[in-house]
């Protein structure tokens, strides 16, 4: 199952990422936030296909009213993502936050 420790992990390995809290949470940024943990279990990510991710995995991608204004945030459930699929996301999440 993947983590929270996982989650930093990933992003931290990417060029010029840096953690710090925002809304009280652990967040990474490359230019912009790339990454942030929703609540326990629960990250949000920035993607092109917040769409598609949740019409054919809604029990892993979702949203809420919060993030209706940005259409490229989705929430992921980290229980139910393999590694290899959310170093994929957050390489994706990286790129659209300005990361080089």
């Amino acid at each position: 199952m993947t983590t929270e420790d996982d989650v930093r992990r990933m992003c931290l390995a990417l060029p010029g990422v840096t953690e710090r809290l925002s809304w009280a949470q652990p967040a990474w940024f490359a230019r912009t936030l790339m990454a942030r943990m929703w609540e326990d279990g629960v990250l949000t990510v920035k993607s092109d296909e917040r769409d598609v991710l949740a019409g054919s995995d809604p029990e892993t991608y979702f949203w809420t009213p919060h993030h209706d204004r940005s259409p490229r945030l989705v929430l992921v459930r980290l229980k139910r993502v393999a590694d290899d699929e959310l170093d994929e996301l957050l390489r994706e999440s990286y790129r659209l936050a300005g990361g080089k």
